[in-house]
C-alpha cells in the first residue's frame, strides 16, 4: 500500500486539470522513502482515429498509456529499484469509480496485472477536482474495491 503526501496529491490533481476534458494518466514509483510520479500520455485519442471499431472511446472516457511510458516506466522501477506503487486516472465530468473497463485493463486472466498495486482515480468538473478514490485487489472476493483514501496528513 501506498501512502500519499499532498505535494504528491496535488500533483496528480494538476495533471488531471491540465489533460481536462480528456482522461489523464500515470504511474507512481515509490521506495520506502520516497514516491516519484510519472505522467504518461494517454493515446486513446489516437487508437480510437485510426479504429475507432475496436477503439469506440475517445480519450473523453477512456485512456491508454502509451507503450513507451510504460517502458520506460518499468526500465526506471528497474534500475532504481523503484516499485510500481500507484496507477491513477481521471474521469473528467464523471464519477470517481473503477469501471469495469478498468477492472478489465488491471487484470490478466482474472488476476490484477500488478499486485500489490493501487489504483487512484480522480473525478473533476471543468477545473474542479471533486474526489479521488482509491481502489485495490482483494484477494477474497477476486475483485478491486475501494479502499480508504491513502492520503497523509496535511
Amino acid at each position: 500500500m501506498i501512502t500519499l503526501k499532498p505535494e504528491t496529491l496535488s500533483e496528480i490533481c494538476d495533471h488531471a486539470k491540465s489533460e481536462f476534458p480528456y482522461e489523464c494518466c500515470g504511474i507512481i514509483l515509490g521506495t520506502e522513502t520516497q514516491v516519484f510520479v510519472r505522467k504518461c500520455r494517454n493515446i486513446q485519442n489516437e487508437l480510437h482515429q485510426e479504429d475507432p471499431d475496436t477503439y469506440p472511446r475517445d480519450a473523453r472516457t477512456a485512456y491508454v498509456i502509451h507503450p513507451d511510458d510504460l517502458i520506460a516506466i518499468h526500465k526506471e522501477a528497474d534500475t532504481q529499484q523503484r516499485q510500481i506503487k500507484a496507477f491513477y486516472h481521471s474521469h473528467p465530468n464523471h464519477e470517481a469509480y473503477f469501471s469495469e473497463k478498468d477492472k478489465a485493463d488491471a487484470t490478466v486472466w482474472g488476476e490484477p496485472a500488478y499486485p500489490g498495486a493501487t489504483y487512484l482515480v480522480i473525478s473533476i468538473y471543468d477545473t474542479e477536482i471533486r474526489a479521488v478514490k482509491a481502489f485495490t485487489w482483494n484477494e477474497t472476493a477476486k475483485d478491486f474495491i475501494e479502499i480508504k483514501a491513502p492520503f497523509g496528513e496535511t
